[in-house]
């Protein structure tokens, strides 16, 4: 019965299998397959690239995401704070805010992550790899920049600390003579008032994030260009021309904190000509404007975030563990192909290489999804496994039954599928219900292994239902009509004697056939 259709079919769930082994295929080999196979060294042959993973044109292949319990790293829960802020609409303000976490944690490099809503009016951050202290720097900071200029009192004399906390004032003039003074100033935000007459704060938020950018000066320091939109510059311009008689210094704070250079001083150069559309701040080291650049260009939350947890996880498995995880895997799913050949026979066989297509294709589906996968993720993906051959077993035992009571084989493949299909489709459902009660409970609560346990089982019981009722039925419609078909003992023992007991129906019946009379 190998028609048109059987055949598109057919050649639809190889390129599908082969482009499934391709992205699924481990970039090292001998660490996840078993090591007494000589798996070939690396070695290209046009843009075929075999031995560290399977790679085209040179395109990088990534490595499955592993979370958290199995990687290691820290967890944050951000919480908005509305309070002064009642009227914002929460719901946009927190997708927002997702996507400056996300833009600072790609920004700094940071491989991997999850970010994520949870609840009504928090943010769930996973960064493997890296610890607390680090992450509270990277995510934490709202990247809230300010312009800045000496305080004065109402006599116009400029404000200085003192070691004991006090403050004394001193003329400005003697503060531009002193760059002790200038250290030891109070600043206050760097205020014009607009053409309608409004006083208007200088801050990050008139800041052109396009044309922040690192450079470096006539002697190789580094220097942060940054650059004003159109209303930014104008008010900047209006600062700066008030700054640069006399040259008075421009200090840069960052969410409420001065931001200083490699020696701790303050970076406050004086202004000495008017400044509208671009600027720079020298005195930082590298590392330092590059954190510098990066909070600038990533920009600042729109509603403040409170840490509410935080925890640094270790890897529960650890590596070796997981390897062996993954061997062990890999041994179950060979000895459940062994028990559907032994016990199935032909059927059993064809369902092992489904088996087959289905495992890769379900880890094709995790890395370009991509799943981050956990410990539960593994278990979740083992459960499939398990149900994906229930479905099989299902659909032969019912073929089977149709062959015992003398149906072709062509009749007992459909009748074996269609009579199946009930009880794997009510079977199925229920658990993708439950894959979804599950998911919701564990996005509310910000239980992230019950969502990934959710996840993959879900995916695992979607691509098991094509597996079994596509691919498995593809493999046997292709066998109809050759050789192999003609021995009824390859479905099972017990078939061949049922229907040698009603009376021996011939091959031909059994191949969907009209047979010949005894007469002919």
């Amino acid at each position: 019965m190998r028609d048109r259709t059987t055949r598109l079919v057919m050649g639809f769930i190889v390129l599908l299998t082969l482009f499934s082994i391709l992205v699924a295929f481990p970039s090292n080999p001998n660490r996840y397959l078993p090591d007494f196979i000589p798996w070939p060294e690396e070695e290209c042959v046009g843009p075929v690239c075999i031995g560290k993973g399977i790679e085209l044109f040179g395109r990088e292949r990534r490595e499955m995401l592993l979370g958290l319990d199995l990687r290691g790293g820290t967890r944050l829960v951000l919480e908005a704070d509305i309070s002064g802020q009642p009227d914002i609409n929460l719901d946009e303000a927190l997708d927002s805010a997702v996507e400056v976490v996300e833009r600072r944690v790609n920004a700094f490099g940071v491989a991997e992550s999850i970010t994520e809503r949870v609840g009504e009016n928090r943010i769930s951050v996973q960064l493997p790899g890296i610890d607390s202290d680090e992450a509270l720097d990277k995510i934490g900071r709202t990247a809230q920049l300010q312009f800045m200029e000496l305080a004065r009192d109402p006599n116009g004399d400029v404000i200085i600390n003192q070691p004991d906390g006090t403050t004394t004032s001193e003329p400005l003039s003697n503060v531009l003579q002193s760059a002790t003074l200038v250290q030891t100033a109070q600043y206050a935000p760097l205020t014009v008032v607009d053409s309608d007459g409004i006083g208007r704060e200088i801050t990050g938020a008139y800041l052109d994030r396009g044309e922040i950018f690192l450079d470096r000066s006539v002697v190789g320091l580094p220097v942060l260009n940054f650059g004003m939109s159109g209303e930014g510059a104008t008010l900047l311009g209006q600062a700066t021309a008030r700054l640069s008689s006399p040259p008075q210094p421009l200090a840069f704070f960052l969410d409420g904190e001065p931001v200083r250079n490699s020696d701790g001083l303050i970076i406050a150069p004086l202004v000495r000509s008017q400044i509208t559309n671009q600027g720079v701040i020298e005195g930082l080291s590298l590392g330092e404007a590059e954190t510098l650049s990066t909070l600038l260009r990533t920009g600042a939350f729109p509603v403040p975030l409170n840490v509410v947890q935080q925890e640094d996880v270790d890897a529960t498995l650890g590596d070796e563990a997981v390897v062996n995880s993954v061997q062990a895997g890999l041994i179950a799913i060979f000895v459940v192909m062994a028990f559907m050949v032994a016990y199935y026979r032909l059927p059993g066989v064809l369902a092992a290489a489904a088996l087959f297509v289905y495992v890769s294709l379900t880890l094709a589906v995790f890395k370009l999804w991509p799943v981050t996968i956990t410990s539960a993720g593994m278990a979740a993906f083992v459960l499939s496994v398990g149900m994906a051959v229930d479905a099989n077993i299902l659909i032969f035992e019912r073929m089977k039954e149709e062959l015992r009571l003398g149906r072709s084989l062509v009749g007992a493949i459909d009748a074996g599928f269609s009579r199946a299909w009930t009880s794997i489709r009510d079977s199925n459902i229920a658990t993708l219900i439950t894959c979804v009660i599950l998911f919701w409970f564990g996005d509310q609560f910000g239980a992230s292994l019950v969502k990934g346990f959710a996840l993959t089982l879900a995916l695992g019981v979607l691509v098991s239902m094509f597996s079994a009722i596509t691919v498995t039925r593809t493999f046997l419609h292709m066998l109809v009509g050759t050789p192999v078909m003609r021995h009824l003992w390859l479905f099972g023992s017990d078939v061949a004697e049922a229907r040698q007991a009603s009376g021996g129906v011939s091959l031909a019946a059994a191949r969907g056939q009209t047979p010949r009379s005894p007469e002919a």
